[in-house]
């Protein structure tokens, strides 16, 4: 064999043996050495610090439903409940605390507690799944416990839950100043949860009065998105009954202070809950 030939041929041998194997080629480049893991970037969730309020509303900020998903897991939770007292009042709902406000209580309160089996046999029957559960927290890990509700004015302190600046009650008035935001009067602007706020300085004892946006209703809808649901009374003596009524129904109230228009000036709008703001 001639020289360069010899030499063509042994240039051919290595090339194939190189591409036997698995030597780079153009066809086939690797992007990572074998073997070599992956790296994954985690975001691991802040939570806010214990004292924090940075809109000063005064409810700390690790309270509040930050996540879309909390925020309308919530609203269909804490309305169905509510719309369920008007079809039959459940037993879990202390006969002490039904009035306007306590039906307010009664379904945030219930709005985030786990819904297992032991749940929906505590609340009576007809109750099912109305959305996942809200996943910042349970009743029980809640940052303020069952002392859900602010009763004073003023930004979040530490030392807010010791000097009982919150507590398991607040009556209607209460809620509308320490609990609640206004969003408008007018009710385009409403979304499901909101809470209707009426004065009536005639009822010198309670003139505050509160009802519950649905919006679309759960059951028996027919269609319409102006549902609301409220207890008739003022305070657990009154021994009211609980209602559910469009806002269409109420704008013909024969009594023109509980109208819920524009030109009522008793009606004193929407308030959005300060944990969904």
């Amino acid at each position: 064999m001639r020289a360069p030939a010899f030499i063509t041929f042994v240039v051919l041998c290595c090339c194939l043996l190189q591409a036997a194997c698995g030597g780079a080629s153009q066809a086939h480049t690797p992007t990572a050495t074998a073997g070599t893991a992956k790296k994954i970037e985690r975001k691991e969730t802040v939570l806010p610090a214990p004292d924090a309020d940075e809109d000063n509303d005064g409810i700390p900020d690790r309270a509040e439903l930050r996540s879309y998903n909390d925020r309308e897991n919530f609203r269909r939770w804490f309305t169905g409940i509510a719309e369920m007292q008007f079809y039959e009042q459940s037993a879990a709902w202390n006969e002490e605390q039904r009035d306007c406000a306590g039906l307010v209580r009664f379904a945030w309160r219930e709005a985030l507690r786990p819904h297992d089996r032991l749940w929906l046999r505590r609340m009576g029957a007809h109750y099912d799944a109305f959305a996942p559960d809200v996943a910042a927290y349970t009743l029980h890990e809640s940052p303020l416990g069952e002392k859900l509700f602010r009763t004073v004015p003023g930004s979040f302190h530490t030392d807010d839950l010791d000097k009982e600046r919150f507590s398991e009650f607040a009556d209607a008035h209460a809620l509308k100043e320490f609990n609640a935001v206004f969003v408008s009067r007018d009710r385009a602007q409403a979304q499901a949860g909101d809470l209707l706020f009426f004065f009536q300085p005639f009822a010198q004892r309670y003139p505050y009065h509160v009802m519950i946006f649905l919006g679309a209703a759960r059951e028996q809808g027919e269609g319409a998105n102006d549902w609301v649901v409220y207890h008739t009374g003022a305070s657990p003596t009154d021994k009211g009954v609980v209602k559910k009524v469009r806002l269409a129904v109420l704008d013909r109230h024969p009594d023109r202070r509980w109208r819920p228009l524009l030109t009522n000036q008793n009606f004193l709008g929407f308030y959005r809950l300060k944990i969904l703001s």
